[in-house]
């Protein structure tokens, strides 16, 4: 009889799976004698950056390597030998390794450099190197080239981190060149000086960083990568970002990558596509290697050296910047040769039909590679298909990460935002949609995306208040769509925090209801800055109601901390009242009442609860600190009565949390 994994005892409809799950788990055993040491660690085997790129050597010397198998010739092009294509030749050596010596007094740190290649489709061309550790753009050209970075004195890191010390994640997502309330693109230091500490103090435990690996369009977001190893150059020095993950460690925070192995830019000028002139080094050479939504180029995971490189990738952010973690992006399209454009509706998508178990077997090694590192490394999968047991162990049957995105929640809330009237919305539908995720596997719950944020769409806040926003939110105006819209702003992202995940995520400035849009420098906007940046001094100013979002945010966060919160408990459905337009549930020890009417407050309101004691209000978005009404006595307290009925006051568009006293 076939040993069942653990992935199957917890969920028997899996069972017909059994074959696939126990021959994806043994094909990462399989691997690992190819690729780990005496010790079984892996980290050797990811040295891809290590032995290729430009280095320098123990000897003062300089050596370049560059794998380009089907390349007919390649030289090294520079500052330092006048691009001269014949003065620096590489020669061609074993597995396709091309390669130089320089001597020592003829490289400089700051000059800039190219690769010089032949392809096998004889096509000349000057590249970056695939695994250059650093890209800058020539202000007037607007060309990319690889720079040599070798400062006399490297960063002397001060604060030590312990991500494993995160329990429960309470991640800030950040884009450091918007982060600042200046039209222009801001720093690595001056994101490190100004927007940790609000992140800090608004109580989250983790920051998330966008856009880190080199991009060559800024408005990409940071997805259409061009150079893996290099963080980008618009927000300063490799130093600058190991100052900012310092400090980040200093305040508590820890810092996750936001990465992408998932594809890269078709650039020929900039990034890998086509390297070597054969159409397939990095990439598939047929269909399967262009994404045709995203218009870029997809890895070939089957191919050892990508691999290699890849795993490389993660090996150099965690030793070089101490990151705790990535969010991996684009997951689902790495584990379907569909790339997600299909229903998900029985097992046999995950695991039979247009399945890249090739990328599954990557994933299973870039996941134990971070854990052998990085002890305690969050690990998070951007995947909406819902995998089964991708953030489980390897061991049990799993890929190995620690999170998935509840991605469904997001666009359960702007669908019903610009469908539904609040009359009419459907408290099972919400419950549902909210509690919908794999047994045992972890989500982190947000209630909007970096990408609603974007111009074309709206965040929850801007499809709240919309225009009534820019004139209606002085403290002292009661102006009624603007109290409608954070009321229900504070209840969504409650309701979605409460019980949508074991951990949390939010935008940038999502916190206080940022206003407008975000809109990078385009062709489109006369090239502006002025929607792509964070205007801090909205939720500074104390004439404005954005504090009070501010303040209810924070209040929540403080309230996750005190209880555990959002953990590992399963959240309980103690009363679903479709005429009241009431639902309370338990998750832990605090019970949470919302009211989602929109005129109906009920006074005496009872439900059943499990046990017994006493309760108090431990938070209220009727508190006036967070723009409510202080309709709420948080000083009462209540006593679960013989029948097992709690009894409070459930003010229309407002939730209250009661724990035990």
């Amino acid at each position: 009889m076939s040993e069942t994994p653990v992935l199957v005892k917890n969920d028997p409809w899996l069972e017909p799976q059994t074959p696939h799950i126990l021959a994806r788990r043994q094909r990462f055993y399989d691997s690992l004698p190819h690729i780990a040491d005496a010790n079984g660690k892996i980290a050797g085997y990811a040295n891809g950056h290590l032995l290729t790129g430009l280095h320098l050597q123990p000897d003062g010397t300089w050596l370049v390597r560059e794998w380009l198998p089907a390349a007919q010739a390649v030289s090294l092009v520079s500052d330092f030998n006048d691009w001269d294509g014949e003065a620096s030749p590489l020669t061609k050596g074993s597995n396709g390794i091309w390669s130089a010596k320089l001597p020592a007094d003829s490289v400089r740190h700051g000059q800039k450099y190219k690769l010089r290649i032949t392809g096998a489709d004889g096509t000349t061309r000057d590249r970056i190197p695939a695994c250059a550790l650093r890209a800058v753009q020539d202000p007037t050209s607007h060309d990319f080239a690889a720079q040599v970075w070798q400062p006399d004195e490297s960063y002397q890191w001060k604060n030590r981190f312990d991500p494993s010390s995160v329990k429960v994640p309470l991640i800030y997502e950040a884009h450091v060149g918007m982060s600042g309330e200046e039209p222009r693109i801001h720093s690595y230091r001056e994101f490190a000086n100004t927007v940790l500490p609000r992140i800090a103090k608004g109580g989250y435990n983790t920051v998330q960083l966008m856009a880190v690996q080199e991009h060559p369009y800024y408005g990409s977001f940071g997805y259409h990568v061009s150079n893996f190893f290099a963080p980008s150059s618009r927000f300063g020095t490799p130093e600058d970002l190991k100052y900012l993950v310092d400090t980040a460690h200093g305040l508590g925070l820890a810092v996750l990558l936001d990465i992408v192995h998932s594809h890269s830019v078709k650039n020929l000028a900039e990034g890998l596509n086509d390297l070597d002139g054969s159409g397939n080094l990095y990439f598939h050479a047929d269909g399967r290697g262009e994404h045709p939504q995203w218009d870029s180029k997809c890895f070939d995971y089957g191919r050892p050296e990508v691999r290699c490189f890849l795993l490389s990738n993660i090996r150099y952010w965690i030793e070089e910047f101490h990151f705790d973690g990535f969010r991996f992006d684009g997951v689902t399209s790495m584990l379907y040769w569909h790339r997600g454009s299909t229903a998900f509706d029985h097992y046999d998508k995950y695991f039979v039909h247009d399945v890249d178990n090739d990328a599954i077997l990557y994933l299973q090694q870039a996941t134990s590679l971070a854990r052998e590192l990085q002890p305690g490394c969050l690990l998070i999968a951007e995947d909406m298909s819902g995998m089964p047991g991708l953030c489980r162990p390897i061991e049990e049957g799993g890929v190995g990460f620690t999170h998935r995105l509840a991605m469904g929640v997001p666009d359960y809330w702007i669908k019903l935002l610009k469908h539904t009237r609040d009359e009419d919305w459907n408290l099972d539908e919400m419950w549902g949609t909210l509690i919908n995720r794999r047994y045992g596997e972890a989500n982190i719950a947000y209630a909007e995306s970096h990408d609603q944020a974007l111009v074309g769409d709206k965040t929850v806040a801007f499809w709240l208040m919309d225009k009534e926003m820019y004139w209606h939110m002085g403290v002292e105006d009661p102006h009624p769509v603007i109290e409608r819209g954070i009321a229900l702003h504070k209840m969504i992202r409650l309701v979605t925090f409460a019980l949508a995940g074991e951990g949390w995520l939010n935008f940038m400035g999502n916190e206080f209801g940022h206003p407008e849009w975000l809109d990078f420098p385009r062709e489109g906007n006369d090239w502006s800055y002025h929607y792509c940046r964070r205007q801090w001094s909205l939720v500074d100013n104390p004439a404005l109601k954005y504090k009070f979002l501010a303040a209810f945010d924070r209040k929540m966060l403080q309230l996750g901390r005190d209880y555990g919160l959002p953990g590992n408990e399963a959240a309980e459905l103690l009363n679903l009242d479709s005429t009241n337009k009431v639902l309370c549930v338990s998750r832990g020890p605090l019970i949470f009442v919302f009211n989602w009417s929109t005129d109906r407050s009920v006074p005496d309101y009872k439900f059943h609860v499990s046990g017994s004691g006493d309760y108090r209000i431990v938070l209220s978005s009727d508190d006036p600190e967070t723009g409510g009404h202080d309709r709420v006595d948080t000083s009462c307290i209540h006593s679960v009565d013989a029948d097992s009925k709690l009894s409070v006051y459930t003010p229309a568009r407002t939730v209250i949390v009661l724990a035990p006293v």
